[in-house]
């Protein structure tokens, strides 16, 4: 009971535990949804430190597109897995019958028309100037600019950055972020498949890496992961830790990508 409220409420470990072998167990309990459950994806989903872990992994994003709406934040993943599921659902309605989707066919023509809802209020989302009375980043020396600049991972970004204003727009020009931004994402094999030069003999890092990028997937970056403990097989966010039995825990710990967590529940 809450003390102060009275109203009862439950505490929950955020780990779960993944069954070794393929039984009636497993199949009954360990699903990708009861991980889902049991995971908090609902909550991760509003980590800024987790978010593209989870985007990478979850298929019901859909759900939490009112967080977007809100914060502002995380517009184009959002536009683009709704945009992914659309089309997912526009093949899985015509060929209604054959796939795996159950229930009237006018059921999931509007889920389809709320997907489309969904993309236009996405689409008139309008920025709004934060009332912070600091520094903005167009004050800053060009140096700590191009520093920024520097952590971002994705060129898209770097590109809408350089729009903000022509001084900007001169930085994101610069050899060597693209250079950098290559090297990060993709392989030396990958880039010397690549090369694209420039009338005077160098290399034109920028338009290779948008080449680069629509040939081979942009590596992935994340704050935090799921991880898995071979010990004691069990599923959990990297900074909640779950009850260990090993002497040494960190030696049997395992980050996961979102592909792994997926497979895990392949059977």
């Amino acid at each position: 009971m809450n003390n102060n409220s009275k109203i009862p409420y439950f505490h929950r470990e955020k780990w779960i535990y993944v069954h070794k072998g393929s039984t009636k167990e497993r199949h009954g309990y360990c699903t990708l949804g009861e991980a889902f459950n049991r995971l908090d994806f609902c909550s991760a989903i509003m980590d800024t430190r987790r978010f593209n872990y989870v985007r990478s992994g979850a298929e019901e994003l859909h759900t939490h597109t009112h967080t977007v709406l809100d914060d502002q934040q995380n517009v184009r993943p959002i536009k683009e897995l709704l945009q992914m599921l659309y089309v997912s659902l526009c093949g899985l309605v015509q060929d209604m019958g054959k796939s795996v989707l159950v229930g009237n066919i006018n059921i999931w023509v509007h889920r389809m028309e709320n997907i489309l809802q969904w993309q236009q209020q996405l689409d008139s989302i309008q920025i709004n100037r934060p009332t912070s009375t600091g520094l903005a980043l167009t004050e800053l020396p060009a140096s700590l600019q191009l520093n920024i600049m520097q952590r971002l991972s994705d060129g898209r970004d770097l590109v809408s950055l350089g729009q903000v204003c022509p001084e900007l727009g001169s930085l994101a020009e610069d050899r060597l972020l693209w250079k950098k931004l290559c090297q990060y994402h993709f392989t030396d094999r990958q880039i010397c498949k690549r090369l694209m030069l420039s009338d005077k003999g160098h290399l034109e890092w920028k338009k290779m890496y948008f080449k680069l990028s629509r040939c081979y997937p942009l590596r992935e970056q994340y704050s935090d992961t799921l991880h898995l403990c071979t010990h004691c097989h069990i599923l959990f966010w990297k900074d909640t830790n779950h009850p260990c039995t090993a002497n040494n825990p960190e030696s049997c710990t395992t980050a996961l990508s979102p592909q792994d967590f997926i497979n895990l529940f392949n059977f």
